[in-house]
């Protein structure tokens, strides 16, 4: 594919960078010639020094040829402006990124296509709804719902005490046969790589194990991994970023007692009479003296959301030390989100990441509805939906000679997940989700054309 990305910040670089590994024609633009220098130096595409904006710069960048049109610069106004030009000038699909939440509530009222923008994307609603879902099963370190949580993709440690920690992928299987879950990934406690389990595959102690399960097996996998399901009542969200206020007024509206801490005074003020239900603290989240006068220790939840890694990082850490259960961590260097699992922080929600995903189903073969990234960049989790004559129509899984660095987690039929098994036979119109790593995806992405 021929893809435009306007804005070389973030978002744009890491976008540019994942997409050039697939061998996509990338033509990044950018007013600022350092961005453009750091990215043309380390990636494989073309650069182009100009404002998105501008007709020329588009032309230049042959527009007119182009499959796709990414705007992810800083400002929304410049991103929907470059959207609107970029379909009027012969760009086929386009995609916008918004920080106000009002696009997204009522973009099917206001119909945005009509302008020219196929797709809106806002990583601060992205970043929110990633907390708010992680919040509803608090136990577990990584969670995503397919279609209302038909299918659940669950990440959780195993304890000494689980009953199949030394167990193979095959014997736990035949002990515990009416299980609704299905292994999809597995990173042991001495790597940031995920494999995909097979059959041989032992459960250790300390292994994060990623999980497929129906609605009924959250329920079992709390009693089988010797989880414990609290309900979440205060929680604490260090930082009054665009993402932690939000997530402050989606909680407060779920009935929960929610505090929070900014250092700046005046935005505390500003939060405090906007968000009249939050008690906002102004002080400094990185002192633990005021952790403690606010009652960390007290909290079900903390989420460090400032607009600092390290500050997220390492106030989570100071969090579970004092026994708080749940941590949240903001993080945009990608590599913090692969260390997670061994510096003991639960969750680390990634923006950037988070954007690549939503953006990736534009761009993946096939009918791709959702795709989640498994911790690290290494698996990914693939919703496709099933065309008339796929060839993973032809025959039942076992016999499908499906990629072994890949797994069929789950199938959605009319409106209801399975777990799909070796004798299960896909059909047209079935949603499938698939766990593989990314050396994987061009072979998976065959079964479904």
């Amino acid at each position: 594919m021929r893809i435009i990305i306007a804005g070389a910040g973030e978002v744009g670089f890491h976008l540019a960078k994942l997409l050039s590994y697939e061998s996509h024609d990338i033509t990044l633009i950018d007013e600022k010639q350092e961005r453009l220098t750091y990215s043309d130096t380390r990636l494989d595409i073309r650069v182009l020094k100009g404002n998105g904006t501008s007709i020329s710069i588009l032309r230049e960048a042959n527009i007119s040829h182009t499959d796709l049109v990414i705007a992810v610069t800083s400002n929304e106004t410049v991103n929907i402006t470059i959207c609107v030009l970029a379909k009027r000038l012969g760009a086929k699909q386009t995609i916008a990124r918004i920080s106000n939440a009002e696009f997204i509530a009522n973009q099917k009222e206001i119909n945005f296509s009509e302008f020219g923008i196929d797709e809106l994307i806002s990583t601060e609603e992205l970043a929110s709804k990633e907390i708010k879902m992680l919040l509803n099963q608090a136990a577990f370190n990584h969670l995503h719902e397919f279609e209302k949580g038909e299918l659940t993709m669950i990440g959780i440690n195993l304890s000494e005490s689980a009953p199949f920690v030394g167990m193979s992928v095959m014997e736990a299987a035949a002990s515990f046969p009416e299980i609704h879950f299905m292994p999809i990934g597995l990173q042991n406690e001495y790597t940031d790589l995920i494999e995909i389990p097979r059959g041989g595959t032992i459960f250790k102690k300390g292994d994060l194990v990623y999980f497929i399960t129906l609605k009924e097996g959250v329920n079992e996998l709390y009693k089988l991994t010797g989880k414990i399901k609290k309900e979440v009542h205060n929680v604490m969200i260090l930082g009054g970023s665009s993402i932690g206020r939000r997530t402050a007024k989606e909680l407060c509206d779920k009935k929960l007692h929610v505090k929070l801490i900014e250092r700046d005074r005046a935005k505390a003020l500003d939060i405090a009479e906007e968000l009249p239900n939050v008690l906002v603290v102004h002080g400094d989240g990185r002192d633990v003296e005021l952790l403690i006068e606010e009652n960390i220790e007290d909290m079900d939840v903390f989420i460090a959301a400032t607009e600092r890694s390290e500050t997220n990082i390492m106030t989570c850490l100071v969090a579970k030390s004092k026994n708080v259960e749940k941590t949240v961590a903001l993080a945009e260097n990608l590599d913090y989100s692969k260390l997670s699992h061994s510096i003991g922080i639960d969750t680390i929600i990634n923006k950037k990441l988070l954007a690549a995903n939503s953006i990736f189903k534009h761009i993946r073969k096939g009918d791709v509805l959702e795709i989640a990234t498994i911790n690290n960049l290494n698996a990914e989790l693939l919703e496709f939906k099933v065309r008339e004559h796929s060839k993973i129509t032809n025959s039942i899984i076992r016999n499908l000679n499906f990629p072994r660095e890949a797994t069929i987690g789950g199938v959605i039929r009319d409106g209801k997940g399975y777990i799909a098994l070796g004798d299960f036979k896909i059909q047209a119109g079935d949603k499938v989700v698939v766990s593989c790593l990314v050396d994987a995806v061009g072979s998976v992405e065959k079964f479904f054309d």
